[in-house]
């Protein structure tokens, strides 16, 4: 394998290092949506999507209220179609999305890559669906994955993963990428872990927005990430618990895992891109076998966005269902 660092997307709202912790005061701040690309023998792997070609192309299809408030910068090179292709690879060469959660920040590009499986935890799409509430309506936007969408849904059924419930054997992937559930920013919001031969990575999502959030010495973060996050939050003492076990995490196996969250423009330099291969390696399309279990993919069909179904706990941690195949990985370098 290897993992390409992508920033899909930027917001840029007025307030400088009050948000970012670097940027000037009285000018903007520079929030990435800091994604993944994992070349592994399963094909081509997203982690978040940041947003798509039709998020760049009709922008009201936005929430004006973030739109503005966030100050979102839309350039069609960012979208991470664009940067895949860039790199010599085709959008049906990603056969897998893993999504932290469903954020209009985080979602946008999943019809572009129609080719693809979805992966996400049951709760998080149950909440996307459901959509109640005025914050939920402006999260969610379902015109961004209402085409006919294979969703790989997940439950709570997992193993320890350094003392968090986890997620193994995601289907169709292989081995050293899990999933780990890290609920209270969302219902079903989880981290997803990928091991290297240094040790694992885990991306953290939106359970921190701020390096400083992870700070050994001495936490501390920007008062509109502060603000931001609270604003946000489906559930906030659960939120703030998953970000105590997260530091306790860095504490305890800082050497054995590398933590880094979805937005931090800082976290994200400390992957610096490798060269460029002379030729893309080789993504086979590898088919998932049916299986009679509840963890089938299930091809959803355009649908009004006010759906009414069971509500997902928001109060979960979520885990998953275990799949009956494994694919195994070769060896792991980072790139962005």
């Amino acid at each position: 394998m290897r993992i390409h660092h992508l920033s899909c997307g930027t917001m840029c709202p007025f307030g400088g290092r009050l948000w970012d912790g670097f940027s000037p005061v009285l000018g903007p701040a520079t929030l990435v949506c800091h994604c993944l690309l994992i070349e592994t023998e399963a094909g081509l792997v997203l982690v978040d999507t940041g947003f798509g070609l039709a998020d760049v192309n009709n922008p009201r299809r936005l929430s004006a209220f973030f739109r503005f408030a966030n100050r979102i910068r839309l350039r069609e090179e960012d979208t991470a179609r664009r940067q895949i292709e860039a790199r010599g690879f085709a959008a049906k060469d990603v056969r897998h999305i893993i999504m932290t959660h469903l954020d209009f920040n985080h979602a946008g590009g999943i019809e572009d890559f129609p080719e693809a499986t979805v992966h996400v935890l049951d709760a998080e799409l149950a909440a996307a669906r459901k959509r109640d509430g005025a914050l939920n309506r402006r999260r969610y936007l379902p015109m961004q994955w209402d085409g006919p969408v294979v969703w790989q849904p997940y439950a709570l059924d997992g193993e320890r993963w350094f003392g968090f419930r986890c997620v193994r054997d995601l289907v169709g992937l292989p081995p050293d990428i899990l999933i780990v559930p890290l609920a209270g920013h969302t219902p079903g919001h989880c981290g997803i872990a990928a091991r290297t031969p240094e040790g694992w990575l885990l991306h953290a999502g939106d359970a921190y927005f701020f390096r400083g959030e992870m700070d050994l010495d001495e936490y501390h973060c920007t008062p509109m990430l502060r603000f931001y996050q609270r604003m946000m939050a489906a559930d906030n003492a659960m939120r703030l618990n998953n970000q105590a076990r997260l530091m306790q995490l860095k504490q305890t196996h800082g050497r054995a895992v590398r933590l880094f969250c979805a937005h931090d423009a800082k976290e994200l330099d400390m992957f610096p891109p490798l060269p460029a291969q002379t030729a893309p390696v080789p993504v086979p399309r590898t088919e998932v076998p049916a299986q009679p279990s509840p963890a089938q993919p299930v091809r959803v069909r355009p649908r009004p966005s006010r759906v009414r179904e069971r509500k997902g706990s928001a109060g979960d941690t979520i885990s998953g269902t275990r799949a009956a195949n494994k694919v195994t990985s070769g060896p792991v370098s980072e790139d962005r």
